[in-house]
């Protein structure tokens, strides 16, 4: 088992489930392989990495799996750097809108090859296609997922409060939640996903295309109401206005039991537990609220993909894990631990009857995802959305904010 501390993420007891390879004989010709895989903090339970690692390394004796957590916040910066490297991980989880700039640096393994081998005529075809870059499949489709509304059943009971409907009614119950000791939702102020959301509940957009060319548009009248929804939710509760959703991490925020209200994946449930077991059965999940009660909220419909680095020096190994983390041995068990959609549509009744799921699937059907280019990955790097949103949030004109934000955006996306 292997402990280290990475930039701005607290590092897990690492490990993980058996493979889907067979086993093989021993080591290679190379000789024992040491294999270093990027995990991104939040994907899996410390649990289901421990199964997995000590599963794999008895499968495949002579592998030793080096897995590190990594924290989002940052993580295009690193991911770059790396495959830019001489000694990149082997392994490395990737959020889908991430795929086609790592590709278009040259430092991404072309997999186009063992697509069917890895049942590619079975991936989900939304989660599937943000890793197949110009008829090339870089990313290996992991898991999907969509935030929903995760609540305290006690602070709901308490006092007396139903799920709402509308967004007007979130508002209003939010409000009564928020009092004494607890917090009606733990919002903090660069949760940019659920923003985008609102944005696009407006009907604004993060960016649109005029004349072949990209233009931010978050200075647009309905993204800037899009944003004006997001302050009000978030002064409802007292979550930081100057950080995301992992700093701290909000799981171990709402373990605490004086929230009662975050937004988050359904899976976000396993890491509260591992924080405060008494939880268990205190948690329900409800689809963000839209404008009108016949519709649920816009959410992002975002997952992971897996990429090995074109820099790896174990290129056959690093593909067999892998295919082990994409199988179905491991999907399945990761689906039902994390609440995540499994990357097969064959998979798709592992989770019936789970309740944080129903409300993602409800989620799921106004579902978008942000601007189709490889610069994307450079604006969510730069974290300008983000330093939008605080800007805002403390204090700063909304409209002068939005035109900067929207110019910077401009400028990244039409970058070559």
């Amino acid at each position: 088992m292997k402990y280290r501390i990475l930039a701005l993420a607290a590092v897990l007891a690492l490990g993980a489930c058996g493979s889907d390879a067979e086993p093989t004989a021993g080591p290679s010709a190379n000789g024992p392989a040491k294999l270093t895989l990027w995990i991104m903090d939040g994907s899996v339970t410390k649990e289901l990495l421990k199964k997995f690692e000590t599963g794999y390394e008895a499968a495949h004796q002579g592998t030793d799996l080096d897995i590190q957590i990594q924290a989002w916040d940052g993580i295009g910066e690193r991911v770059t750097a790396a495959l830019a490297s001489t000694d990149a991980p082997d392994v490395i989880e990737v959020g889908n809108t991430q795929v086609a700039q790592y590709a278009a640096s040259g430092g991404v393994q072309d997999l186009t090859g063992k697509v069917a081998d890895l049942k590619g005529a079975d991936w989900l075809p939304g989660l599937a296609q943000p890793g197949n870059i110009d008829g090339k499949q870089y990313g290996i489709p992991w898991y999907a997922a969509n935030r929903v509304v995760v609540y305290n059943k006690d602070i709901f009971a308490k006092a007396g409060i139903k799920a709402p409907k509308t967004r007007d009614e979130w508002l209003d119950i939010t409000t009564k939640l928020n009092k004494g000791q607890d917090q009606g939702i733990y919002l903090t102020g660069q949760t940019w996903y659920a923003l985008a959301g609102f944005v696009w509940d407006e009907g604004g957009d993060l960016a649109i295309q005029e004349g072949g060319k990209w233009k931010g548009a978050l200075d647009s009248s309905q993204a800037m109401a899009g944003m004006d929804f997001y302050k009000r939710l978030q002064a409802l509760g007292k979550g930081p206005k100057d950080a995301d959703e992992a700093n701290p991490p909000q799981h171990e925020v709402f373990a605490q039991g004086k929230v009662a209200q975050i937004i988050a994946v359904p899976g976000i449930a396993s890491r509260v537990l591992e924080v405060e077991p008494k939880m268990k059965d205190k948690m329900g999940f409800f689809p963000i609220p839209g404008k009108t009660a016949d519709k649920p909220g816009t959410v992002f419909t975002g997952g992971s993909d897996l990429i090995i680095p074109v820099a790896s020096q174990r290129q056959d190994q690093a593909y067999e894990v892998v295919k082990a983390l994409a199988g179905e041995q491991f999907q399945t068990e990761l689906a039902k631990a994390m609440s995540f959609v499994p990357n097969r549509t064959s998979l798709a009744g592992v989770l019936a009857g789970d309740e944080g799921t129903a409300a993602m699937a409800t989620a799921a059907a106004n579902g978008r995802a942000t601007p189709n280019t490889p610069n994307w990955a450079a604006v969510e790097a730069t974290s300008v959305i983000k330093q939008y949103m605080t800007a805002v949030l403390t204090g700063a004109d909304p409209a002068a904010e939005a035109k900067k934000v929207s110019e910077n955006i401009t400028t990244t996306l039409n970058s070559k």
